[in-house]
């Protein structure tokens, strides 16, 4: 096994963060220069149907907040607080490296998606969007240009092109025939977008702060605790007040350090749609959400999940699913539940980002660097 790839990765954004200084807001251009020392992952613990086969290092105070790949091409690419790393799925060595020095407008990446003529879509933390287009081009859309805001967290894709992108200030819709942006905050139940996904029928699901909304194209549709939306409190967690005070302030997601765990079920902060149209929504101390067309149906850890915040998910080709807590990564295959954490040689507990690849591996995405998993 070589591990060319985790010195490559380690370099680049490790410079970058040395010459960041204190700022957050002006981080110095990446280089390709250095090559530190390979990190071996460490020993599986326990037999289970994944290990984990590699680790990428990308610095201690990096987070990894987002991944897409792009089978097609060969690419994995890599969202960190830092700038945007582009490598190659079959060697795992780095291309190339993103930062406002190539037409990034925020090094910071929360959200990244391939569309489907090739474009890849990055939303930032309080730079808006950029677009690195197919034949390398870069674009930036501000609320200027019709975004909804400058925090952007998610994207989706409807069957036309039509690109939906969640941010801080509501929902915005990207019409793929004229290029024009129309926004939605009063039809949702709240305004703090994080999760969005589409499926079969163009349906748009979105995950807010406030609960589940979902637009058919013609009607709006709402689910809250209420509903069934989230686990109850079972251990007396403190309430969450980050819903409803109304100020961006109380939002540290720069580096969401965890300290004391809090519960607000309508707090939702990962979406998918799986390959039967059920939705699984990842919630603030309320674990996950599976909804089914009919009814809700939540779990925790006491049912197996790593940890019941819950802050990414994914579904593998095999209909696995996978989803990235507080406590851990987990796998559940609609009866079982398998976990992986540290001592199953990942960096770090908290799993930010998850991408199963048609090989049948995944890639996980946590502060510090990047795991990959393999039969």
């Amino acid at each position: 096994m070589s591990f060319h790839s985790t010195a490559a990765w380690a370099g680049l954004l490790l410079i970058t963060v040395a010459g960041m200084g204190c700022s957050k807001d002006e981080p110095a251009p990446a280089t390709t220069d250095a090559k530190p020392a390979a990190v071996a992952p460490a020993p599986v613990v326990n037999a289970k149907d994944f290990h984990v086969a590699e680790t990428f290092n990308v610095g201690e105070n990096v987070y990894v907040r987002s991944m897409a790949a792009d089978e097609g091409k060969g690419s994995l690419w890599v969202g960190t607080s830092v700038g945007v790393l582009e490598v190659d799925l079959a060697s795992h060595d780095m291309r190339a490296s993103y930062t406002r020095a190539e037409g990034l407008a925020n090094e910071y990446v929360f959200g990244m998606l391939v569309d489907q003529k090739g474009n890849r879509w990055f939303g930032t933390n309080g730079g808006g969007v950029s677009r690195l287009a197919a034949d390398g081009q870069w674009k930036t859309f501000f609320p200027m240009h019709g975004l909804a805001d400058y925090w952007v967290y998610s994207f989706a894709e409807q069957s036309d092109g039509t690109l939906w992108i969640g941010t801080w200030a509501g929902l915005s819709r990207l019409d793929a025939k004229n290029g024009a942006f129309q926004n939605y905050v009063t039809e949702l139940v709240n305004e703090w977008v994080y999760g969005l996904d589409v499926d079969s029928k163009d349906r748009v699901w979105i995950g807010t702060e406030g609960g589940i909304n979902m637009f058919d194209g013609k009607q709006w549709f709402t689910w809250t605790h209420a509903d069934g939306l989230g686990a109850p409190n079972a251990d007396n967690l403190p309430i969450s007040t980050n819903t409803g005070l109304g100020t961006r302030s109380r939002h540290d997601l720069n580096v969401m350090e965890e300290g004391q765990q809090t519960y607000n079920p309508n707090y939702v902060f990962t979406l998918i749609i799986d390959s039967n149209d059920g939705v699984w929504a990842g919630t603030w101390g309320g674990g996950v959400a599976h909804y089914d067309g009919a009814k809700w149906t939540n779990y925790t850890t006491l049912d197996g999940l790593a940890g019941n915040i819950v802050y990414s998910a994914a579904q593998d080709k095999n209909g696995g699913l996978w989803f990235g807590t507080n406590g851990g990564l987990s796998h559940f295959d609609g009866k079982n539940w398998q976990t992986y954490t540290v001592q199953d040689g990942l960096l770090e507990n908290n799993a930010y980002a998850i991408v199963p690849t048609g090989d049948g591996r995944v890639w996980v995405g946590t502060r510090s660097g990047v795991v990959l998993l393999s039969k």
